[in-house]
């Protein structure tokens, strides 16, 4: 191949790598890419620049994610400004993907806030009863080792704040991706800028109707966690508690329906209702998940019991030639045998947010 056609394969597969979120990091990417392209190790003066991988990243964005990606870009902007407003006292600018329109599937809002103390950015966070976590890098560059502090929230879009010191607000930021002074907006300036991209948008209407939303994640997260104390008879699931017992059928849902989101969260979900009520669970996980489930969740987790009478041979002729009349009826046979086979002691499972993250990812991706 010739030198160009090097370079543009390692372009296509090292965008490749960050838009199916295999590697987060542009370097990575692009050293990976060109081991793959030309089997050997490269200069890193003639890799490509970043800029033409975020190129690359955009044109896999236009072609497999349409034009839903600009209606989505506008509801992060929209919550960025919530956000920014929120926070207001610590001097937030947008920065990042949010702000030049590059984003894709699985994209976050970044800002940047300034702050004398973590606590400042958290209380107010706490008093939203937000959910987030605190993350703090050690980074050496240029001999020099330096901490940073990152608030990871957990909203309807992934939400990352980097917080500095106030004297650091003036200062200019190098972006990764250009070289050049990083591109970021003050809240006034924000709002400027959302008024002249949308000038037709009612922004006070839609930050309510924003505020006002409730995350379906987190409402999955808030009835899941308290699982982990609520243990099960040994007889029927020697493994333990219900949640260890979910997260064991949320692997395996997810390994054999990959793409399909609904069954998976029916998988994870089937069960919450022993939390709340153990003699009627169904009903009781039922009730706390209305509005937050599509009515094929919901019927799979309705009847994942009668899947043990139809192998048990306990259930009536017209009952189940009512659920072979479904054209879920398979998928309801395949839930059934997720719930048997997620009963082994010490299986390896993700956590919580783990596994509510990768379906996050699979609703915007799929959704």
């Amino acid at each position: 191949m010739t030198d160009e056609k090097l370079r543009r394969g390692i372009i296509v597969e090292a965008a490749r790598l960050m838009y199916s979120r295999n590697e987060s990091e542009y370097y990575r990417a692009k050293l990976k890419a060109a081991r793959r392209i030309c089997r050997g190790w490269v200069k890193p003066s003639e890799l490509p620049t970043n800029a033409e991988i975020r190129d690359e990243i955009q044109r896999m964005a236009k072609l497999f994610e349409g034009n839903g990606r600009f209606e989505r870009l506008r509801e992060m902007r929209v919550e960025a400004l919530r956000i920014m407003r929120l926070l207001s006292h610590c001097r937030p600018k947008v920065i990042g993907s949010t702000l030049t329109g590059h984003v894709r599937q699985g994209s976050d809002i970044d800002i940047h806030v300034f702050a004398s103390s973590i606590d400042t950015v958290t209380g107010s966070l706490d008093a939203e009863g937000m959910d987030y976590e605190v993350e703090r890098k050690r980074v050496r560059k240029n001999g020099e080792e330096q901490l940073f502090t990152h608030v990871h929230i957990r909203e309807r879009f992934p939400i990352e704040l980097t917080v500095y010191s106030p004297d650091k607000s003036s200062f200019v930021f190098k972006s990764s991706i250009t070289g050049k002074a990083m591109e970021r907006a003050t809240l006034p300036e924000f709002e400027q800028f959302l008024r002249s991209e949308y000038p037709d948008a009612d922004l006070e209407v839609e930050l309510a109707t924003a505020d006002e939303a409730i995350d379906r994640f987190q409402v999955y997260r808030s009835l899941l966690i308290p699982l982990e104390t609520v243990m099960q008879d040994e007889y029927y699931h020697p493994e333990g508690d219900v949640l260890y017992h979910l997260l064991q059928c949320y692997v395996l849902a997810r390994d054999e329906l990959p793409y399909d989101e609904e069954f998976q969260l029916a998988a994870l979900l089937h069960d919450i209702g022993k939390g709340l009520d153990k003699n009627n669970h169904v009903e009781a996980g039922l009730e706390a998940l209305e509005g937050h489930i599509t009515a094929r969740t919901a019927w799979l987790i309705e009847h994942h019991m009668d899947v043990h009478k139809i192998r048990d041979r306990t259930i009536g002729h017209r009952a189940y030639q009512r659920l072979r009349e479904s054209p879920d009826f398979e998928d309801l046979l395949r839930l059934g045998a997720c719930d048997r086979g997620a009963r082994v002691c010490g299986a390896i499972v993700p956590d919580v947010e783990d596994a509510l993250d990768e379906l996050r990812d699979l609703a915007r991706t799929y959704g």
